[in-house]
């Protein structure tokens, strides 16, 4: 059967070698499941199909043996009845019922095998079934994982550019306090060069000049006063 083919393909095959081209895992995981599930399905109508047919061969059967049972009942009776041609007449009846059974035991026994197989083979596709959704769950949270993976990955991809954006204003930070520092540098030289000139140098020894004057004349008051 076909539909046992493709458990058995995909039962016995590494699941993951048979995930490896496909674009969502995931997805096609649950598309196989959804397939089995309806295979499954068949092969339970097919099952029961046959257990209806063991079931109605096995009921001809015993129908059979039981109208057997009959005729020789009333040929025993007939005899005893002295009646030897109407038991003769049941064990001809017989006769025909016995090669019946014949053929109907061969066709239940065949039923019954058939049965018996396909209740196996649909036992196992259950099992099978249980073991491929496990399987299922396991590899929708891998495929979950890796996805979850994907995105650390990108948001530490993210954060390395902000890194690179942070470093570029850290250089022009220090290109701005190299720039501040030099304009300070070159006022303060300014300054310096301001100090130096001609007016202050003026400036200078006319304060010197008059603080001398100041003294000198302290100095005579004071000779004055002591009668020096």
């Amino acid at each position: 059967m076909g539909i046992l083919k493709r458990f058995t393909d995909i039962m016995s095959a590494n699941m993951n070698a048979l995930l490896d081209k496909a674009e969502d895992p995931a997805k096609m995981i649950d598309q196989y499941v959804r397939d089995l599930e309806r295979d499954l399905g068949s092969v339970k109508a097919e099952t029961a199909s046959i257990m209806a047919e063991e079931r109605r061969t096995k009921r001809e059967l015993d129908e059979c043996k039981e109208m057997i049972e009959k005729l020789t009942s009333y040929a025993e009776k007939a005899l005893l009845l002295g009646n030897e041609k109407d038991a003769k007449t049941f064990l001809e009846k017989k006769g025909e019922y016995t090669k019946k059974e014949s053929m109907l035991l061969q066709t239940y026994e065949l039923a019954k095998a058939n049965a018996q197989k396909m209740q196996e083979m649909h036992d196992k596709l259950v099992k099978d079934m249980a073991s491929l959704n496990t399987r299922r769950d396991e590899i929708k949270a891998k495929v979950a994982m890796a996805k979850a993976q994907e995105r650390v990955n990108q948001i530490g991809s993210s954060l390395g550019n902000a890194t690179t954006a942070l470093s570029s204003f850290d250089k022009m930070e220090a290109k701005a306090n190299k720039m501040l520092d030099e304009a300070n540098a070159m006022a303060e030289l300014n300054q310096r060069k301001e100090e130096t000139s001609v007016e202050d140098l003026m400036e200078k020894y006319d304060t010197t000049v008059s603080s001398d004057k100041q003294i000198e004349d302290e100095l005579a008051a004071m000779k004055a006063k002591l009668g020096l």
